[in-house]
């Protein structure tokens, strides 16, 4: 009796213990700087779905989203997923008019596909089955919008050191910085097109007239990251206050791979707590039943052997 007491004692422990360390591994951590980077992203980008809303368009795309932006509590939906397709990379004209498009398409897929299958099943199996679909169907596809953001940034992340380095060079050779950001994303085109993209856009858009503050701003609201906007506040204080860049990129390229190796060395940290819930639930029962299994059956064939016995 107290054994049994002691297992189920012990059992409930681990089942806690590994219960609380995944809620702290998948948890959120705040950070009011990303928030904040957000809430500006959003403001951006509402601008050109309200433009957007009060115009119907010549294509078939753009007349699907001029009804799509009148259905309501829809103005949330077009504005966060501009505003991550952006941050992903994807900018062309067509690009939120496409993902709406497909993001309907793959929805009435599999309510259909599901209404299929459970056409002989009663209404309350049939509901259920409606309703797993249909919340499959909104979610997966705006979660394989936010992992190709997230490889979108980590993209971005890995390509900083190496490019403000290079940078830092040749602006030490007396390019100005403009030709400077010419010559790195030509450069870099083939190793870090991401990146280089980005130092192209800015390099255009101050070439067609716009401030250079509102380009780097514009650089940092599209990809969200503390990095580039860090990078973004030294360049324009260097060219305010005459101060040598090239030293200061040289500097900021070493803290910056000091990050990477922080970063780096964080993800092997954290690997041996996500084996963790698949050793105890794969391996390790596995492991029982090769190792106990064949004891207890012989353990069980000797009881059987002595009770015949007598």
């Amino acid at each position: 009796m107290l054994t049994a007491i002691l297992f189920f004692v012990f059992a409930f422990a681990t089942t806690a213990a590994l219960a609380w360390a995944g809620i702290q591994l998948w948890q959120v951590e705040e950070n009011p700087l990303e928030d904040r980077l957000a809430e500006l992203q959003t403001q951006a980008a509402s601008a050109a779905v309200q433009f957007r809303r009060r115009r119907r368009g010549r294509g078939f795309l753009d007349r699907f989203l001029f009804v799509i932006s009148h259905i309501p509590g829809m103005d949330d939906y077009l504005n966060d997923s501009e505003k991550e397709l952006a941050q992903a990379g994807i900018r062309n004209r067509q690009a939120l008019a496409s993902f709406v498009l497909g993001h309907a398409a793959f929805m009435a897929l599999m309510i259909g596909g599901m209404a299929y299958l459970q056409r002989g099943n009663p209404f309350s199996q049939k509901f259920g089955g409606l309703v797993a679909a249909f919340l499959l169907g909104w979610l997966l596809p705006n979660q394989i919008l936010h992992r190709l953001v997230k490889r979108y940034r980590a993209k971005l992340q890995d390509a900083l050191p190496d490019t403000v380095d290079m940078l830092g060079i040749v602006l030490g050779t007396g390019l100005a910085l403009d030709q400077a950001m010419t010559r790195v994303a030509e450069e870099m085109q083939f190793i870090y097109p991401e990146l280089a993209n980005e130092f192209y856009t800015v390099v255009m858009q101050v070439k067609a007239g716009q401030e250079r503050q509102k380009a780097f701003a514009q650089m940092v609201r599209r990809t969200g990251l503390e990095d580039i906007k860090s990078l973004s506040a030294m360049i324009i204080q260097s060219e305010r206050f005459g101060t040598s860049l090239s030293h200061a990129l040289k500097v900021y390229a070493d803290a910056l791979r000091t990050r990477r190796r922080l970063r780096a060395e964080a993800a092997v940290g954290k690997a041996g707590i996500k084996m963790l819930f698949p050793i105890v639930l794969f391996i390790l029962p596995a492991l029982f039943v090769i190792v106990l299994v064949p004891g207890v059956l012989s353990l069980l064939r000797d009881l059987s052997g002595g009770i015949g016995a007598r």
